[in-house]
């Protein structure tokens, strides 16, 4: 049997690199068994995160940052397939070379007109992580009792958990790369993948919801209660994205740049959404909302693992391999604060939740919530929730409720945002206002049928989910919304 062989995993352009464990001299039936179950040693890729240290980018440097972070993300989805022909520690020293030149970049283009973040030359290299199944890359148990809180966006003081395993040293991977690219799962009789997808997600992602105890005393999209509380909400109905309005960009995190998600976005709200929409451009298009309402809300899509690779960015280019799933339901809900009132968002802010990176990241952004229609009562973290039949997955973003009263966005796009504290009480200098909830539903075929869009070294692990925001309500809108929840009422 060979000892430390590495199988490269190919799915429709998808890379996710395998290492074998050696088994040599322990060919007992426990042994075989558990082998066959699963690949027992996985390696990804694990970057530093340029993106979530960056703190201050002037005007002038938004564009060249933008190109920046896209190429480092595209560098990473490159060197998988260079994996195929060469060995770790060379694939780690070509990508440092890479990312030493973009960083690089972006320090100058910053530093002409904001303080010169030289940090950021520190967070070249990368390392090849093992990938520990279960309990997910922040060590979550999506089955443990989550705190009333953690719906009013408490994820941070939740999962604090950093990227389990320690990180693989270049040399020792030398050798370990190079293998042939094998067949990964077969179907099982429900459509689902028995030895799991090529590239993510695997077996240990899905948990079947009956096996999950009730973990939340309400749904997420419930309003605050309580003596102080604003407990009125805002419902916007904005449709499914009926019309079909996807593409790869993310105006938030890579304005300017075509394909700077590096996966699928479905998009609600206004119609004019894409890399090269700026506000004014917003303010003008027509929306899929009532009331006039041109806010941009957008998330992954979720696909069905059927096989579909349609060869475009986003989608079989970046590894995203399915036909993409329509939702079934998407509520936009506000919120109100359970300390008291909240105050109008100002138009155009802008607000990213969870983390499309938190399984090399670790949990400390990581906020998506997925459950089963007839069971949201039991909130996962770090699974995909397989649902009876007759019942819908539903994925949830409660987002952060407190703004900082200045910004409208930020260097690494959270900084102007917080979440507050379980009594509603927001960190100092930061005040309440109307606290978006995502809820989208959908219907899947039985199974471990489907995962969400995600960078190619992320696995499709369902902790990367996240959603985005554009508040591009008129002011009257915004105005409407604000006295609908402090008084109490629910508006639409």
């Amino acid at each position: 049997m060979l000892i430390g062989a590495t199988a490269l995993l190919l799915g429709g352009g998808g890379l996710a690199v395998y290492a074998t464990t050696a088994l040599a001299g322990n060919n007992t039936p426990d042994a075989a068994a558990g082998h066959a179950q699963h690949t027992a040693n996985a390696f990804t890729l694990s970057c530093p995160d340029v993106g979530e240290r960056l703190r201050q980018v002037p005007r002038s440097a938004k564009l060249p940052v933008s190109k920046g972070l896209s190429s480092l993300d595209k560098q990473v989805h490159d060197a998988y397939h260079k994996m195929m022909g060469g060995t770790g520690d060379s694939v780690l020293t070509g990508l440092k070379t890479q990312r030493a030149k973009t960083i690089k970049m972006m320090v100058t283009a910053i530093s002409k007109d904001a303080k010169r973040p030289g940090y950021l030359l520190k967070m070249s290299g990368c390392t090849m992580k093992p990938v520990t199944e279960g309990a997910g890359a922040g060590g979550n148990d999506s089955t443990k009792s989550v705190q009333d809180g953690w719906y009013q966006g408490q994820t941070q003081n939740q999962t604090q958990g950093q990227t389990q395993g320690q990180s693989q040293d270049p040399g020792q991977v030398q050798g370990q790369v190079g293998g042939q690219a094998q067949n990964g799962g077969q179907q099982d009789q429900n459509g689902g993948q028995q030895q799991g997808q090529p590239g993510g997600p695997s077996p240990d992602d899905f948990v079947d919801i009956n096996n999950v105890q009730p973990n939340a005393d309400a749904p997420p999209f419930a309003a605050p209660q309580g003596g102080n509380a604003s407990t009125g909400t805002f419902v916007t109905e904005c449709g499914r994205n009926e019309d079909g309005h996807f593409n790869s960009d993310n105006v938030i995190v890579t304005p300017g740049v075509s394909n700077g998600a590096h996966h699928t976005h479905d998009y609600v709200g206004n119609k004019a959404t894409d890399a090269f929409a700026d506000d004014n451009k917003l303010a003008a298009s027509d929306t899929t909302c009532d009331n006039g309402d041109q806010s941009t809300h957008y998330w992954p899509v979720l696909r069905k693992l059927d096989g579909n690779a349609e060869q475009k960015p986003g989608a079989a280019q970046d590894a995203n391999v399915g036909t993409t799933l329509t939702p079934a339901t998407v509520t936009l809900t506000f919120r109100g604060s359970q300390s008291g009132e909240v105050r109008a968002m100002p138009r155009f802010l802008k607000i990213i939740t969870g983390d499309a990176k938190a399984f090399t990241n670790g949990t400390k952004n990581a906020n998506a919530s997925w459950s089963c229609t007839g069971f949201e009562d039991r909130q996962l973290k770090d699974k995909y929730p397989l649902c009876p039949q007759g019942s819908q997955v539903v994925r949830t973003f409660a987002f952060q409720n407190c703004w900082n009263g200045r910004d409208i966005d930020s260097g690494n796009h959270r900084d102007h945002m917080a979440f507050s504290d379980q009594n509603g009480n927001c960190p100092q200098g930061f005040q309440a206002v109307p606290q978006l909830v995502q809820r989208i539903t959908y219907d899947v075929p039985q199974g471990q049928s489907f995962a969400v869009d995600s960078f190619p070294e992320q696995l499709h692990k369902p902790v990367t989910d996240h959603g985005d925001f554009i508040n591009v309500m008129p002011d009257n809108l915004m105005s409407k919304a604000v006295d609908c929840i402090n008084s109490g009422r629910n508006c639409t």
